[in-house]
């Protein structure tokens, strides 16, 4: 049994320990693999494990790879999780199911405008990330600014508002990892509860938090979506694009 299967394994007994610690369903929890820097046969080989939805952070290396492992396509979701500009929009909205890493209504702007290009493609899932450590390094809006951004996402065609993304502050502390959470869910609550009847929030259900070092924390602080890489397919190493 190769590595990688093993991983994925061990990564998905993890979730299903630590949903049961929160008393949640495992269920309630996606294992998105981040397959950023590994190559498309990393890729087919956790999708033959029973894996189907990758996130990705460098534009030019997903594409590339989401063109080679075409004829999987109807199996696989693609998530954006990386740092987005506005040069490179448009190869998302043509590339990719799910991005979380919207922290501007300039970007949600021109993803709208640029999936209408393409009347084939479902609408695209979206979440606004959030910068809940306040780290110069890191992309994300103030949590403060959260609730106004996700309201004017919510008018614009050709995408869904499906929740908050974060990336706290690295911390060994348990109690640090799930205060820095504990912040997120407590935003993305109150938007669900403020928006209960709003039909452009029907879809507002997702909390993209935790990786390799920190799910159990995210887990019990209402994670729908964590986002494993390291755990999976091992070490990498930095690309630049």
């Amino acid at each position: 049994m190769n590595s990688i299967v093993v991983n994925l394994m061990q990564v998905r007994q993890r979730i299903e320990l630590a949903a049961l610690a929160a008393k949640r369903e495992p269920e309630e929890i996606e294992l998105l693999a981040v397959s950023k820097t590994f190559p498309a046969s990393a890729i087919e080989e956790a999708m033959h494990a029973g894996q189907s939805a990758f996130g990705e952070n460098y534009v030019q290396e997903a594409v590339e790879k989401i063109t080679q492992l075409a004829k999987l396509r109807p199996w696989l979701i693609w998530h954006f999780i990386g740092p987005l500009q506005s040069n490179k929009t448009k190869e998302v909205a043509e590339h990719f199911d799910w991005v979380h890493s919207v922290d501007r209504l300039k970007i949600a702007e021109r993803l709208s405008a640029q999936r209408g290009e393409f009347p084939n493609l479902p609408e695209l899932q979206l979440c606004v990330q959030v910068n809940v450590s306040d780290e110069d390094s890191k992309s994300g809006i103030p949590l403060s600014e959260a609730e106004a951004l996700c309201d004017s996402i919510t008018q614009l065609p050709n995408i869904i508002l499906r929740g908050l993304m974060a990336i706290p502050a690295p911390s060994s502390d348990l109690a640090e990892q799930r205060k820095a959470f504990s912040q997120v869910q407590d935003c993305f609550k109150h938007i669900q509860t403020t928006r209960l009847i709003d039909p452009k929030y029907q879809f507002f259900d997702t909390l993209s938090m935790g990786m390799s070092d920190d799910l159990e924390a995210a887990i019990a602080q209402g994670s729908t979506i964590v986002r494993v890489g390291t755990a999976i397919f091992g070490k990498r190493d930095k690309i630049s694009q």
